[in-house]
């Protein structure tokens, strides 16, 4: 009986364990899928850039103070060549040295370093004994020649009468000629030193300039002792001057005579232009491994100094193009831009209207810079500003940060 009763209640238990099974295999399947968020749900606004401002106005009054200026695009010649450095320099021809011949003692100079100095000028005076001994040894000899010549010319008559050898006549035309080149010689030595040349004897010699120019070195003083070596000036004729280069060596193949080279000095303005042509190229490389090379000034100019220093530029492939001042570019963003003006706009206030434009900016040499202007700008009738362009992009930029 109660094994019956343990069947019965077993039964009726796996029975309700089946009932639930079903019931929840439909609601499984009923599992709704999670949906999945998409771009689309976000405003269109977010994904908008909003476009920079390109144009700003200025008054009159703003105009003057920010030093606006308008120019055109000009056709200049530029060229990607060498830039390389210099200096002003004397050919050999019109640099001198100058020496006292046979030294001595200096006993008066009063020229200074820079001073202008005229050809035969007198620069110092020097004092030596032994001028005495060759001024001595002229008049000696000057007085056997005048003996000489008579008995010269005494022979020569006995001779032609058939009195005296023809042997005796020789001699003292042989004698009476070396004499005659001896004085000749002695004189020209007195000449060299600066002694007269016969008269009264003195130990004094000036030192004279041997051509006109300024004194670039003054070597000596009053009681210094000097010798024949030793150099007292230097004299600089700055009428003639050429520019002297040092190019590197792996540049040398690209240099040719005749090639134009464009420099400008310390203390030129913007946009100086002075020129110079190739004239001579080094053969010898020197010790920080540079050429020299050196070229004839186009205009010469009496005011420029001897070793004046130059930045240069070497024309290798010149070629005119569309050019604007250095100062009419600004650089935003990576990127280079010039304003246009547009015209003065209608009203009172006459305000002018200013325009970015973007270029493309190509060589730049002696202040100026090749451009490229884009589509719909024409570079013949577009007025462009060519000062104050920064301060104009300086508004532009603080009028986009107060919006």
């Amino acid at each position: 009986m109660n094994k019956i009763a343990f069947l019965t209640l077993l039964g009726l238990t796996l029975a309700g364990c089946g009932t639930d099974k079903k019931e929840n295999t439909p609601s499984e399947a009923a599992t709704e899928t999670p949906a999945v968020a998409t771009t689309n749900d976000k405003p269109a606004a977010e994904g908008a850039e909003e476009k920079e401002p390109t144009q700003t106005t200025l008054s009159p009054e703003e105009q003057r103070s920010a030093g606006i200026r308008l120019g055109k695009v000009e056709d200049r010649v530029l060229s990607g060549g060498l830039k390389v450095n210099g200096t002003l320099d004397a050919p050999p021809e019109n640099a001198v040295t100058v020496s006292a011949l046979l030294g001595g003692i200096v006993e008066r100079t009063t020229l200074l370093q820079g001073s202008r100095v005229q050809a035969g000028q007198v620069l110092a005076t020097i004092r030596n004994p032994e001028f005495l001994e060759l001024q001595q040894n002229y008049l000696e000899t000057s007085s056997q020649l005048e003996y000489a010549r008579s008995e010269y010319e005494r022979q020569e008559e006995l001779y032609k009468q058939e009195v005296a050898p023809q042997k005796n006549y020789q001699r003292a035309r042989a004698e009476y000629k070396a004499l005659q080149a001896q004085v000749a010689a002695q004189a020209a030595r007195l000449r060299l030193a600066g002694l007269p040349v016969g008269g009264k004897l003195t130990t004094s010699a000036p030192v004279k300039a041997p051509r006109g120019g300024f004194l670039k070195a003054v070597n000596v003083s009053a009681g210094q002792s000097v010798t024949a070596t030793d150099v007292l000036f230097e004299i600089i004729d700055p009428g003639h001057l050429d520019v002297v280069l040092n190019v590197f060596e792996k540049d040398v193949p690209q240099l040719r005579t005749g090639q134009t080279v464009r420099y400008s000095l310390a203390n030129d303005s913007v946009g100086a232009d002075h020129q110079a042509k190739i004239y001579l190229i080094g053969r010898t490389v020197g010790e920080d491994r540079t050429v020299r090379v050196y070229a004839h000034l186009r205009h010469e100019d009496a005011s420029r100094l001897p070793g004046t220093y130059v930045r240069a530029i070497i024309e290798t492939n010149s070629a005119t193009v569309p050019a604007l001042p250095d100062k009419a570019l600004v650089q935003f963003g990576g990127k280079s831009f010039i304003f246009v003006a547009d015209g003065r706009q209608a009203g009172e206030k006459q305000e002018t209207r200013y325009r970015m434009v973007p270029v493309e900016a190509g060589v730049s040499e002696n202040g100026y810079t090749q451009v490229t202007l884009p589509a719909g700008t024409s570079a013949t009738t577009a007025s462009i500003v060519t000062e104050g362009a920064y301060s104009l992009l300086a508004k532009l930029k603080n009028a986009e940060e107060e919006e």
